[in-house]
């Protein structure tokens, strides 16, 4: 187990009155997993992937992630928290523009204040686990979206975190580039990550090895069909 929640709900306060984003939600995410979250826009999964990534503080419940108590921690305890033990990949990709492949998955080492040598080790790995090594030095405008997608996972991955957060991860996307990054996204779930992936797209649960779907802020686990846990060649 990397994360629990326990009666864990979020509310927001929009004038004077109260928005429900989540209800009242048990979940656990598990190392060695890939856990598709399902449902329509405004459903509440992405309310439930920041409070994964421990973006925001639940308003009701209990929150563990890496044996830690959310509900517990400053924004600092947190921040340290995101860059040591979470990877976030992203629909828009968020790639730094003006810098090469290599640079934009050195930059949360960086920040981590590593040792340069020790760090393009940990590049080096991270860009050879999506099969990146031959465009390191090109910048994000001259990648096709896949390209960019794979960087971005590279990124994540660099910090070799335990729990990885992706919100929507195939929406600007080809049909071929999904595969490529699904494929990847479910290796690293096999290799021992836990992967949370936020998406309203069905053909992704194909590559799932527990589903959860999400409406009005209602959380619910899916029955999953055998052909469900062997991703399709």
């Amino acid at each position: 187990m990397i994360a629990k929640l326990e009666h864990v709900s979020k509310e927001y306060k929009v004038g004077d009155q109260r928005l429900i984003a989540l209800q009242e939600t048990d979940l656990v995410v598990n190392q060695g997993e890939l856990l598709l979250i399902i449902g329509p826009s405004g459903s509440g999964k992405t309310t439930l992937l920041s409070l994964l990534g421990c973006v925001i503080y639940p308003s009701t419940g209990k929150l563990w992630v890496n044996d830690q108590l959310i509900n517990e921690m400053n924004e600092n305890q947190l921040a340290r928290l995101r860059l040591h033990s979470i990877g976030f990949v992203f629909q828009n990709f968020n790639l730094l523009a003006p810098l090469n492949g290599e640079q934009n998955v050195l930059m949360p080492l960086q920040l981590r204040a590593e040792n340069y040598r020790t760090a393009m080790e940990k590049v080096n790995h991270a860009l050879e686990l999506v099969g990146m090594t031959d465009r390191r030095k090109s910048l994000p405008r001259e990648l096709s979206g896949g390209q960019q997608q794979r960087i971005a996972i590279a990124r994540a991955l660099v910090t070799d975190p335990k729990l990885v957060l992706c919100d929507e991860p195939t929406a600007s996307l080809d049909k071929d580039s999904m595969v490529v990054v699904m494929k990847e996204l479910r290796s690293l779930a096999d290799k021992g990550k836990a992967v949370a992936v936020v998406t309203h797209d069905p053909r992704l649960q194909e590559y799932a090895h527990r589903i959860v779907e999400v409406n009005n802020g209602v959380v619910t686990e899916v029955e999953s069909s055998k052909d469900l846990f062997s991703p399709k060649k």
